[in-house]
């Protein structure tokens, strides 16, 4: 029996391809739209805090007139969330630390750094179009801060960065990172929790990612590599093999990308790679998203050594023969230890021709220097209980 006309378009190659484009572009349209949302609630309640402060300043009004601002918002628009009084303090906080002096030096001072190492990353603060020339510095920054950085992160998270984080440095860090990234609430919330930005200052990176990448390839890659990574959530606290070590992260594998950070996705454990008669196999294999490149980890719970180097590059030389795509980047390898010497890692990759980094990690979360030796041993405790438990024989 001949089918209907409307059955054979549906199922036609056609027709399935032009609905995913639709698809495609209603889900586009939507992003699009959310984003839109996004960018004017944050100047909306820019503009709430500002008004706030400044008739504060001006008038001499005391606390109480946020929650009257607040009944009067909530009863002339009753279909509207985000007009309670908490969220209108949170306003006035929002505009308050973001204009503060503090701030916007350090806004200052890393806009002129960026433009020292990439001219074209944003508009040189020092060379403002003509609508802004006339402007002083601090309000041409303001005016960028307002109209580019702010608005790129959703309400939520700038609530949570206000509350935990307290230095401008840091603010300023998990701003540009979570625009940048695309962070949810829980992975910002986690890199709070974790000191990402504590680690991204002050710990160095060992790589040769500028010798064997691009540029611009060899930042996004220094981005995405951490210089030493957290798992205390793998509640290890003994010696363990590698195969186990393994095993608690795969088990574990969502607080692990977290760890990693945005972009990461899971290809496969134990990935197998053949060359004539031999296996080889990765531990861990990702592909990142936005640098669109195989990234392999191997995992070694004793301390870097120079082999390991060599082990991974060739690893690398059969990804990118027998399992890069066609637009992938070059893969890229990271060798997670337990410890490492930077020298020693640095004589190590000189010779290397494919990308690789070496990164440590934690097991149990250290102890901030001020308390260091001050708290008793495990011995000591031990000691304790004993004595304790015999005089109460």
């Amino acid at each position: 029996m001949k089918q209907p006309a409307t059955t054979a378009l549906a199922i036609s190659a056609d027709y399935r391809r032009f609905v995913e484009e639709l698809k495609a572009r209603v889900q586009s349209a939507r992003l699009s739209a959310a984003r839109a949302i996004t960018h004017e609630a944050i100047l909306l309640y820019w503009d709430i805090g500002r008004g706030i402060v400044e008739k504060q300043q001006t008038h001499s009004w005391g606390d109480s007139v946020v929650e009257m601002v607040a009944a009067d918002l909530r009863r002339a628009f009753p279909g509207m969330r985000g007009f309670s009084a908490n969220n209108l303090w949170l306003m006035r906080q929002f505009y308050s630390e973001y204009s503060a002096a503090g701030f916007l030096e350090q806004l200052v001072q890393e806009i002129a750094e960026d433009n020292r190492h990439d001219p074209r990353q944003t508009k040189p603060v020092t060379q403002p179009d003509d609508r802004s020339s006339r402007l002083p510095l601090s309000a041409r920054v303001l005016e960028q801060l307002v109209q580019e950085i702010l608005p790129a992160v959703p309400w939520g998270h700038h609530v949570e960065i206000v509350k935990k984080v307290k230095t401008p440095a840091a603010r300023l860090w998990y701003l540009r990172a979570t625009s940048r990234f695309g962070w949810s609430r829980n992975v910002l919330l986690n890199q709070i929790k974790a000191g990402a930005y504590e680690r991204a200052v002050t710990e160095k990176k060992t790589h040769n990612f500028p010798l064997a990448l691009p540029e611009y390839l060899a930042e996004q890659a220094d981005e995405m590599l951490k210089s030493s990574y957290n798992l205390e959530f793998l509640g290890i606290r003994r010696e363990v093999k590698e195969r186990e070590l393994e095993d608690r992260l795969v088990s574990r594998l969502q607080a692990f990308l977290l760890e990693l950070g945005y972009g990461f996705c899971f290809v496969g454990r134990q990935y197998r790679l053949a060359l004539g008669e031999k296996e080889y196999f990765i531990d861990l294999l990702f592909y990142h998203r936005f640098i669109k490149a195989l990234i392999a980890f191997e995992l070694k719970v004793g301390p870097f050594e120079p082999e390991h180097a060599g082990k991974m590059d060739f690893y690398l030389n059969l990804l990118n023969d027998r399992e890069r795509g066609p637009d992938d980047q070059p893969s890229i390898g990271i060798i997670l230890c337990a410890e490492k010497d930077d020298v020693e890692v640095e004589y190590a990759l000189r010779s290397k021709a494919n990308p690789i980094g070496v990164a440590s990690y934690e097991l149990q979360s250290k102890l901030p220097g001020e308390l260091k030796g001050k708290l008793p041993t495990a011995k000591q405790l031990a000691d304790v209980v004993r004595i304790e438990m015999e005089g109460e024989v």
